[in-house]
């Protein structure tokens, strides 16, 4: 039984050393993190100044500030 496991182990990790195809390295990898990256920081650039721009747009408050109506 003991023969017939180590057969059986070594034959599987024999099969598995012959497989070429492992995927990507991880040059191409890294660099799609980045890219994904540097688009995430332009969206909350591009975000941030709208929410500025349009907070700037916005009327003041009166003067009386407590904000009832009378």
């Amino acid at each position: 039984m003991v023969n017939y496991v180590y057969a059986y182990v070594s034959n599987r990790l024999a099969e598995l050393r012959g497989e070429a195809d492992r995927g990507d390295g991880p040059v191409p990898t890294a660099v799609i993190i980045v890219g994904l990256a540097i688009l995430a920081a332009a969206l909350i650039v591009t975000a941030t100044d709208f929410v500025t721009s349009w907070t700037d747009e916005l009327p003041d408050a009166p003067a009386g500030g407590g904000g009832a109506v009378d």
